[in-house]
């Protein structure tokens, strides 16, 4: 956490107040966070136009007419514009001071996340280098997943998340997309038909977007750049739902752990 869908949810309420104007400084309060924040960041953005502000896999691209900023929100992180002078809490690390008398202001009590600026477009930096396509990409079809996956002997679920074939999809939202199609978590990837990857596909794509729509799953930390939480959570059908009730089946939902992470099924309705 965050995962796509709230990196999404930030990106579309900052960018109507960011884009088109100057950065004029920079105040850094803490530069721990996952990657050190270079002591010299003011002097890296003052006197840079924001361009424009996008998202790649889960992390923000700040692009400005001198390069550009990389921000991940980490495991707790938030972003907020506020005006300038509004008091700063214990964990507003780094805020960006925009003309006009109003800030972009990092929050992360965690300091998992990181804020980096770049001297090119941001698309370019290593970090971004080998990552899968994105889910929404027009390109990545059932028959491509299908034939990443012919000889890997990994965890369906475990396959789903890693973010060098497919970005953006979470612990959260996975166990969500392989409910709804059908499928077993524990099944190997490659034992995965082609008609259930394009089904799998399809549900994660559903997925995403009903979360985009809803702002977000709000499980304990997240909040929008409003301050307002994600609703996604009230439309959760397997996710923090061990020995519920299936909707479908009504038999007790299951979790084990997979990949390190918590994973939630069927062991009915998921083959």
């Amino acid at each position: 956490m965050p995962e796509l869908p709230e990196v999404e949810t930030t990106r579309r309420g900052i960018a109507p107040l960011l884009e088109g104007r100057l950065l004029t400084w920079a105040i850094l309060r803490e530069q721990r966070l996952r990657h050190a924040v270079p002591e010299n960041l003011a002097e890296r953005v003052a006197g840079a136009r924001i361009l424009s502000v996008g998202r790649r896999a889960k992390y923000l691209l700040i692009r400005h007419d001198r390069g550009g900023l990389l921000l991940h929100l980490g495991m707790s992180g938030t972003v907020r514009v506020l005006p300038v002078g509004y008091p700063a809490a214990k964990h507003d690390h780094v805020d960006l001071l925009l003309e006009g008398g109003e800030l972009l202001r990092y929050n992360d009590p965690r300091r998992f996340g990181l804020i980096l600026p770049t001297n090119s477009d941001p698309d370019d930096h290593p970090l971004l280098r080998d990552l899968g396509p994105e889910p929404f990409d027009p390109v990545l079809t059932g028959e491509a997943l299908h034939q990443m996956a012919r000889k890997r002997k990994s965890p369906l679920k475990v396959f789903l998340m890693d973010q060098k074939i497919l970005v953006g999809v979470g612990n959260i939202y996975a166990s969500e997309a392989l409910f709804r199609a059908r499928l077993d978590p524990r099944r190997l990837a490659c034992e995965v038909s082609r008609p259930a990857w394009m089904r799998l596909l399809t549900a994660v794509r559903e997925v995403l977007d009903e979360a985009i729509t809803a702002g977000g799953t709000t499980l304990k930390d997240f909040r929008d750049p409003d301050g307002k939480p994600g609703y996604f959570g009230l439309h959760l059908q397997v996710y923090g739902r061990a020995d519920e009730p299936c909707l479908s089946c009504k038999r007790p939902l299951h979790q084990l752990r997979l990949g390190g992470r918590a994973t939630y099924y069927c062991s009915h309705c998921q083959r």
